[in-house]
């Protein structure tokens, strides 16, 4: 019996799955080890994961998750899992692998993530051959949901907006800048609370300063990531997350400015990470 985990900064989609296919799901937050350490990971598991199982007991979990890359920082999340399930075999990957996987499958190109925030790799079909510096929050994630927020929030701060979007911000949030402040240096999770403002740019992305706004935030990821990697526009290039799902249609166009060829564009990878655990339990 097998587990498997996608989890993004935000949310955790969860797969239970046996010989015969998937028995259930669940899900919970997400989780970040730059943000969280195992006893915090491993408490609201403990509160939201295990009462969502039934009991189920698995023999190996997969877990791919935001922030997994270094060593370090799998070992924080393979702990926190190793307390609730002992003697469970437990691998922790970067999500990137996710992405390659449920994008690629067993095709070369590359796998790019668009969510909370956001990552790519060059993917030759069995593994990931070259992974372009991810910064994070405060330094990259060109394109996520986190550095939409802080677009549309230092917009607002330098009062940058059209009047009927500052009023419709206003009304919205009902938000100033001590309290926006506070939330970014002083609170836990700042990549969540400025990713939850993209969804002010989804709702009026018809207005032509937030189609300028998204337009561009999504080009800062084209140049920062896709355009870098050798060759790239004979290679198929897929997106997961759910900035890419939901702003598909000004991606579509970005893309074609960079004369990049547009592949899959999937929401959520843990589908495809399901089948991918399905055909290696059946071979």
């Amino acid at each position: 019996m097998i587990l498997i985990a996608d989890s993004g900064s935000t949310k955790t989609s969860w797969r239970q799955i046996e010989t015969e296919g998937i028995m259930g799901q669940a899900d919970t937050i997400g989780f970040n080890p730059y943000y969280q350490n195992t006893d915090q990971i491993a408490q609201t598991l403990r509160e939201n994961l295990l009462p969502q199982l039934n009991g189920f007991r698995p023999h190996e979990i997969y877990f791919y998750g935001a922030g997994c890359s270094a060593k370090e920082k799998k070992d924080i999340v393979a702990q926190a899992l190793s307390q609730l399930f002992p003697g469970s075999d437990i691998h922790v990957h970067h999500d990137l692998e996710a992405a390659a996987h449920a994008l690629c499958g067993h095709e070369a190109g590359i796998a790019c993530i668009l969510g909370t925030g956001s990552n790519s790799c060059l993917y030759d079909g069995e593994k990931i051959v070259e992974n372009l510096p991810n910064l994070g929050f405060i330094l990259g994630d060109e394109g996520s949901g986190g550095y939409m927020g802080k677009r549309i929030v230092q917009a607002y701060l330098n009062l940058e907006l059209p009047q009927d979007l500052h009023q419709a911000f206003v009304d919205r949030y009902q938000t100033d800048r001590d309290e926006i402040i506070d939330n970014v240096y002083s609170k836990p999770y700042p990549n969540r609370y400025m990713a939850g403002f993209a969804k002010f740019l989804y709702d009026n992305r018809t207005h032509p300063f937030i189609y300028q706004m998204i337009y561009r935030c999504l080009a800062d990821f084209f140049e920062k990531n896709i355009i870098r990697y050798p060759d790239y526009q004979n290679k198929e290039t897929h997106f997961v997350g759910s900035i890419a799902f939901h702003f598909s249609d000004i991606l579509r166009t970005v893309a074609r400015q960079y004369n990049v060829r547009l592949g899959t564009i999937l929401e959520n990878p843990i589908a495809g990470l399901s089948q991918y655990h399905q055909q290696k339990i059946t071979a």
